[in-house]
């Protein structure tokens, strides 16, 4: 069986090769030379709901019942004192209403509470919230020029996810015209703040070499500082980094560790590169159970060089009792999306039609079911 060898995909947008190193082992797909001018994909902040959201509030409890006073002797009616419309007070700092109403997909709750905060606190976080739920449409008809707005008056008041937020509406151009510039201002502020994702995507801006001009060392820096915050992308992209000594010493064992991290926080691309370092004992113990876990789990996140891996290793039963039906079926739905591999065509050419037709049957529900 031939040699197999890790994927290598350089900050989401270089590829390079990797060495093999074991006597039966996985190999990637054909490495590309690396590209520096290629230009990689910003990511967007996700949005902050943990729980499945919804326009519609739940219903208030009725209040409970409360038992009625005997009547007094009326008394003559006293002249009502003028009354001022009351400020709203926010007595625990630890509670956030608005975040709270968010979450539970309280959408319009959190418009109202954050548009009360914002005004009369002059909350910067409540202002980046109101530009969220413009941006997302959530319990408010969507209109980037006002969440550009809102986001601008987060950032003057200093609030780094504000920063973040107007940074990619103008590298996108939502919102109002493309101001390269200036996005890479908010990042690079926002970065100083503490905000892993801006520190990542001003990362690739110094990667791509378009909007800045091209600093691998500069983009290492800025991708150690989201990946030691925690963020899998950086972590992932960063690793890369360490595996082929661009902007950084080539460290396969810093590099692993990073694929590791990225994994744990469900990067696919990590867990992909992680597997094949387990599987041949690259930077990491041996250990091809393991690994062939971790590409069961890639293949049924639909990563297609999961399931490329995971056929091989199915038809040739090194790390994984031999399976050639299940083989079949990965090849197919892997070769569906485009990841194609003779040497399975070749080595699976034997099934008996009723095996073959199992395989093709249960890839069909897989493809099918990935569509719905």
């Amino acid at each position: 069986m031939r040699l197999l060898r890790p994927i290598s995909i350089l900050a989401c947008c270089l590829l390079a090769a990797a060495g093999a190193s074991a006597q039966i082992s996985l190999t990637p797909p054909a490495a590309q030379s690396p590209a520096p001018a290629s230009k990689p994909a910003a990511k967007k902040e996700a949005p902050k709901a943990t729980t499945k959201e919804t326009t519609k509030e739940a219903p208030k409890p009725k209040a409970p019942a409360v038992a009625k006073k005997p009547a007094a002797t009326p008394k003559p009616a006293a002249t009502p004192a003028p009354t001022a419309s009351p400020t709203p007070t926010f007595d625990d700092p630890n509670v956030d209403l608005v975040y709270d109403a968010y979450q539970r997909g309280l959408y319009k709750t959190a418009l109202d509470l954050a548009l009360t905060r914002a005004q009369y606190a002059g909350d910067a976080k409540a202002m980046t919230m109101i530009g969220e739920l413009y941006s997302g449409a959530l319990g408010v008809k969507r209109d980037y020029a006002k969440a550009a707005e809102w986001y601008q008056r987060a950032a003057d008041a200093g609030d780094r996810e504000g920063m973040f937020a107007l940074a990619m509406m103008k590298l996108s151009g939502r919102g109002g015209p493309v101001n390269r510039e200036q996005a890479v201002k908010l990042l690079a502020s926002a970065a100083k703040l503490g905000n892993p994702k801006a520190a990542y995507n001003l990362a690739l801006l110094y990667l791509d070499g378009q909007t800045l001009p091209q600093d691998v060392k500069r983009s290492a820096e800025l991708l150690r500082v989201a990946a030691d915050a925690g963020n899998a992308e950086a972590q992932y992209a960063l690793a890369t980094f360490y595996k082929e000594g661009t902007g950084v010493p080539k460290d396969i064992d810093k590099a692993v560790r990073l694929l590791q991290a990225a994994s744990l926080a469900d990067n696919v691309d990590a867990e992909v590169e992680y597997a094949i370092a387990l599987y041949n004992g690259t930077g990491t113990p041996k250990n091809e159970a393991a690994g062939v876990a971790l590409l069961r789990k890639a293949a049924r996140q639909n990563s297609p060089i999961a399931q490329n891996r995971l056929a091989r290793v199915l038809t040739s039963g090194q790390g994984a009792a031999v399976d050639k039906v299940e083989a079949l079926k990965w090849h197919i739905v892997a070769k569906t999306a485009g990841k194609g591999d003779p040497g399975l065509d070749e080595a699976l050419a034997g099934l008996s039609p009723e095996d073959r037709a199992k395989a093709q049957e249960a890839a069909r529900k897989w493809i099918g079911n990935d569509k719905k």
